[in-house]
């Protein structure tokens, strides 16, 4: 006897929302935390620079241009190999990202702007030699006030980053150091966020056959868009 409409809907109902999805880097397992971003920023969050806000029933995000940096939130956990997901909109903003520090500096991030998605290592010193690695920087186009999903997998020394459907990957040894204080970060004013969630991630069996279908490190890399050359100024008539 094949299965009723009624019972067919209730079967769906019981898996996860993800479940069409198929593994890339990672397979999520326990969940470390998740949250709607349904209520007003704090504990267990550290908002260390902008403003950050509950509006319209999500968090939001916006520099303040008196930090003369972006807009920081951040959790105070320590992971392990992991998935991160949650998903944003633009709302006037110029960039966004979600970032993952070392123990005593940046580590890895997937940077979004309005045209732009870049996946990469970060600088890890600052100050010395240690240059940031761009994975990917691939085009994009996030129309203000659509809502967009972002994934990060990190498993020994692989990050995987995707936003829709632009996927990139890439490894370094600096990944299989203390992954810390996961955040969000804005550039300019706003961006909007909701819908967290962390999970403990082990390595798909199939990496390796999904490694071959994705570009290769560097492979894709988008040039920076130009700044406009200032104008001249105007001689003034003699």
């Amino acid at each position: 006897m094949k299965p009723t409409l009624p019972l067919l809907l209730a079967l769906a109902a019981t898996l996860p929302l993800n479940a069409a999805e198929k593994p890339l880097l990672a397979i999520p397992g326990k969940v470390i935390f998740e949250s709607k971003l349904d209520s007003a920023p704090g504990a267990p969050w550290k908002m260390a620079k902008g403003k950050w806000e509950l509006a319209d029933g999500v968090w939001r995000g916006s520099e303040k241009p008196e930090d003369k940096h972006g807009a920081v939130a951040r959790l105070s956990d320590k992971l392990p190999d992991f998935v991160i997901e949650y998903e944003f909109k633009f709302d006037g903003a110029k960039s966004t990202s979600l970032s993952i520090n070392a123990v005593k500096d940046h580590m890895a991030r997937i940077m979004i702007t309005p045209q732009s998605v870049t996946v990469q290592r970060d600088d890890n010193d600052h100050e010395g030699p240690d240059k940031a690695i761009i994975f990917a920087r691939l085009a994009a186009d996030f129309a203000v006030g659509t809502w967009h999903k972002v994934r990060m997998e990190m498993v020994g020394d692989t990050m995987l980053g995707q936003v829709d459907d632009l996927v990139a990957w890439g490894s370094s040894d600096l990944f299989k150091q203390d992954r810390m204080v996961p955040g969000f970060t804005v550039g300019g004013q706003s961006v909007c966020f909701r819908n967290l969630s962390i999970h403990e991630a082990s390595l798909n069996p199939d990496w390796e056959k999904v490694k071959a279908t994705l570009p290769q490190p560097g492979e894709k890399v988008l040039p920076v868009a130009a700044k406009p050359a200032a104008k001249a100024p105007k001689k003034k008539a003699k």
